[in-house]
């Protein structure tokens, strides 16, 4: 998937991957939320922080499991309910709208699917019970002056499949893993339309890592869900992943995906004009489908995209000769060659 504190909003990995992206979101939000005002011809995979924040009572954010998730059969891996952080807007942002999608990979066997169940990335069992709004979901008008005061919502990612998953997979599933990602996705966007969402002047769909990726995929959802008069748009951060063959030329990234998508059965979730004409995989890469997104789109990736690095261009098992080993993993430690293969990249 922001001014002079944002130094203080910048957590590398050491904090959640979901969080470090909220974060970095904010100076980005910033540039992008102008758009807003300038636009006149518009309809209006995976760590602990050294320095944490200071946080008061007042910026915690309690948890919601979402109303409408049993009655639409929506529920995390390991059957929970899923949930949300909603802070309420209030004057001139009372009705704007920014939902952040949580990221955190993806699972693609029974058995990853099931690890990941007993976490808080498969269970709302393990969510915590509050937490903390930084960056562009932050309610301090001095690190977040653009949306301090809109309707900020964290929904939290419990599923494994960038919001996607369908039930329809689950006949597969002898140990009862729930594929429901999609109904994850619908019940909570009912749940934020029943809120005052569906009577919204802006509205701002971003996430990062798998949630920039779900992001992508939902974003004509969300437009189509909120007043034709209202001013949408999409950010995706990291969320751009790369259909690239590793260093040995496996097509390491692409066979995840291949994985995930026949696990949990995303081909009806994807975007359809992609995978009439494509493997239904190959959609789960921006690169093949964001052409066909109605809604503005604004993307951000790093140029060093580390989790790119270590997971699709030099995986684990692709290190053989552990000649990257260090390159993979800092890369201040790469050689002319591999800052080469990286630039590629």
């Amino acid at each position: 998937m922001a001014i002079s504190t944002f130094s203080s909003l910048l957590r590398y990995r050491k904090w959640a991957k979901s969080n470090w992206l909220v974060a970095s979101l904010g100076l980005l939000l910033i540039v992008f939320s102008l758009s807003f005002f300038f636009d006149l011809t518009s309809d209006s995979v995976p760590s602990v922080d050294h320095n944490p924040p200071i946080t008061s009572p007042s910026d915690l954010v309690k948890l919601k499991l979402s109303n409408k998730a049993k009655e639409r059969g929506a529920f995390c891996l390991d059957g929970s309910l899923p949930g949300y952080h909603f802070s309420k807007g209030s004057g001139s942002g009372s009705k704007s709208w920014l939902v952040h999608l949580e990221g955190g990979s993806w699972c693609n066997t029974i058995a990853s699917c099931s690890a990941r169940a007993v976490t808080r990335l498969g269970s709302s069992n393990y969510f915590e019970r509050e937490v903390s709004f930084q960056g562009v979901l932050s309610s301090d008008p001095s690190q977040n002056p653009d949306f301090f005061n809109w309707n900020r919502v964290k929904v939290r990612y419990c599923d494994g499949a960038s919001f996607s998953g369908r039930p329809e997979a689950e006949f597969k599933n002898e140990t009862r893993i729930f594929f429901r990602g999609q109904r994850i996705w619908e019940a909570i966007v009912d749940d934020l339309l029943s809120m005052g969402m569906s009577k919204s002047k802006q509205g701002i769909l971003t996430g990062g890592s798998a949630g920039g990726l779900a992001a992508l995929i939902h974003c004509d959802y969300f437009r189509d869900h909120l007043p034709k008069d209202a001013s949408v748009k999409c950010v995706s951060d990291g969320g751009f992943f790369l259909n690239v063959p590793d260093v040995l030329g496996n097509p390491t990234m692409r066979s995840f995906y291949h994985d995930v998508v026949k696990l949990q059965g995303l081909a009806k979730s994807l975007d359809q004009k992609c995978v009439a004409r494509k493997e239904p995989s190959k959609c789960m890469f921006p690169q093949e489908f964001v052409n066909n997104i109605r809604t503005p789109v604004f993307l951000v990736n790093a140029a060093y995209d580390y989790w790119q690095i270590q997971h699709v261009l030099v995986p684990a098992s692709a290190n053989l000769d552990k000649s990257w080993a260090k390159c993979r993993l800092n890369i201040k430690e790469c050689d002319a060659q591999q800052m080469k293969v990286l630039h590629v990249l």
